[in-house]
């Protein structure tokens, strides 16, 4: 059962139980800072709702969509048909065997939103496509780190949000891979909450030092953030 999600008058997605987003996805897009010169692949798609936030303002002049899953790629589609999308190029394939059907070493950004969970940690749920969403089953944080440095130019950049329990393990993977941890964005649900998601950014054969910037609250005792309000709102009106 699908349901189209308007972003604004001239982008929808394309919805379901097993393929959907969160604010998770917005606060991604926003801090990957992506440009309109950029060539950009994004990495375990789902329904493509990162690529196609992009297409709400300045799209990038290429936008790689990968997700193993045949069911994700034909929600992408779906959502493209009711849209109207500058350079996206749906790609049905595993992220760790791309073979010809992605350029390497071509692309300045590389986004995901990876499986947040281990393969062994915590419930998983009973439907295959959420199960392979949540948890470390087909491609684990090093392979994603892996490939993006195959995908990435010299000085290329690798954008991911997770957990903050992963915070050890996916800044050791990024190392591991030649790409060094150069930003970090820890986000909150409000001031007085632990963190519960950080944004990382990471630049193919850079050299160490890495910022780190101010926390991100979602809420304020009058509601949503005015960041986040400004994070939703971009292109609404293009």
């Amino acid at each position: 059962m699908y349901t189209f999600e308007k972003l604004n008058e001239r982008i929808s997605v394309c919805a379901s139980k097993e393929h959907r987003f969160g604010t998770d996805a917005f606060l991604l897009t926003y801090f990957s800072q992506y440009r309109k010169k950029d060539r950009v692949c994004d990495l375990g798609t789902g329904c493509g709702i990162i690529p196609l936030l992009m297409q709400k303002k300045n799209p990038p002049a290429v936008t790689y969509a990968v997700d193993i899953q045949e069911n994700a790629i034909e929600q992408l589609k779906l959502g493209m048909e009711r849209s109207e999308t500058v350079g996206i190029i749906p790609i049905h394939a595993d992220l760790r065997d791309l073979g010809q059907a992605v350029p390497l070493a071509q692309f300045d950004l590389v986004t995901c939103n990876p499986p947040y969970k281990a393969d062994n940690a915590g419930f998983q749920s009973e439907d295959a496509s959420q199960k392979i969403a949540r948890h470390e089953i087909l491609c684990d944080i090093n392979d994603v780190c892996r490939t993006a440095e195959r995908l990435l130019k010299f000085g290329g950049r690798l954008c991911l949000c997770n957990r903050p329990e992963r915070l050890a393990d996916v800044m050791f993977a990024m190392r591991s891979s030649g790409i060094e941890p150069k930003r970090l964005r820890f986000v909150s649900k409000n001031a007085e909450t632990a963190p519960w998601l950080f944004l990382i950014e990471g630049k193919k054969g850079s050299k160490p030092f890495m910022t780190v910037e101010p926390q991100l609250y979602i809420r304020t005792a009058d509601g949503y953030s005015g960041e986040v309000m400004h994070i939703y709102n971009i292109g609404k009106d293009d």
